[in-house]
């Protein structure tokens, strides 16, 4: 039951939020033509924490998990405000570390460095689930993805009560979009999945298992903020280079990129599933990259990196 209450309340709460909410104007960045209302994400957050209350009073999730989760809320409100008045980025940085630090204070370990270690990879998932959120469909299909395999690994019900808010809000954002989730949904998903990852960080096999199940974003945000890097860029302007935009660029629609990225997801996740538990589960983070270094290659050559 609780499962179609924040179904319902997902559907509701974007319904609500596209009649009052602010409008994104295309610029050079976007991928979009006309304006459209943003700060959807609000609807996965709230329909979200309903579904996570009713698991902690049920005694379904433990108590750190729910206060490393709601350490996301001052994440939250400045994204939401973000989407409304655009912030100062120094501003928003220092938030998501308050963010990030709440939560390695819940269920981090004693181990300073490796929680150093984690801070850095849940600010730049944090940022580059922000960043590859620029298509139809595709931010809320990662992690309708990631919600659904992590449950089928971890067996924890907060990953469904995840997909289904997910779920929920895709309709809307399915290409044509009638509704974008804003920063407030991107930086949101970034940081409950790195709380989810650190969470069960008990093998350096679970390391590898998150590393593949986010593979199709951090690889991609990460390859080319090397390439924009290397070319002498100033890596903190706004683009329009990473893998699924120039892969628009070539004239596939953001349905086709969405449902390409979607099974390459579903493929690698048969992989795992099935390795996940032995030692061949790191060569399915290798085989995995170079087909991603294969793809980026493939697209390299076709889209020029300008």
């Amino acid at each position: 039951m609780i499962y179609v209450l924040v179904l319902v309340l997902s559907v509701l709460i974007t319904i609500f939020i596209k009649r009052y909410a602010i409008i994104d104007t295309p610029n050079q960045r976007s991928s979009h033509f006309i304006p459209t209302p943003s700060g959807g994400g609000l609807a996965i957050v709230v329909s979200f924490f309903v579904g996570m209350f009713y698991l902690y009073f049920q005694n379904m999730i433990e108590q750190k998990l729910l206060f490393a989760l709601l350490s996301s809320t001052p994440l939250i409100i400045i994204s939401f405000l973000d989407d409304i008045f655009t912030l100062s980025s120094k501003l928003r940085f220092f938030v998501q570390v308050i963010s990030v630090l709440s939560a390695l204070y819940f269920v981090g370990n004693d181990n300073l460095l490796l929680n150093i270690i984690f801070a850095f990879c849940m600010l730049w998932l944090i940022n580059l689930y922000n960043f590859l959120d620029g298509i139809d469909g595709y931010a809320v299909s990662e992690a309708i993805f990631v919600a659904f395999a992590a449950f089928m690994i971890f067996q924890n019900e907060i990953f469904l009560i995840l997909l289904v808010a997910a779920i929920g809000f895709l309709p809307f954002n399915w290409q044509r979009a009638s509704i974008f989730m804003g920063d407030v949904g991107s930086t949101f998903l970034g940081f409950v999945f790195g709380v989810f990852a650190l969470y069960y960080m008990n093998s350096s096999n679970d390391f590898v298992i998150w590393l593949i199940l986010l593979a199709v974003f951090w690889f991609d945000a990460t390859f080319t903020l090397i390439k924009r890097f290397l070319n002498g860029e100033r890596v903190t302007v706004a683009h329009k280079k990473h893998l699924f935009q120039r892969a628009v660029q070539l004239g596939f629609s953001h349905q086709k990129v969405t449902l390409y990225a979607f099974f390459i997801n579903i493929t690698a996740f048969i992989a795992l599933y099935l390795l996940k538990s032995s030692i061949f589960v790191y060569l399915v983070l290798i085989s995995y990259i170079i087909i991603l270094l294969i793809l980026a290659k493939t697209i390299d050559k076709r889209v020029s990196f300008k």
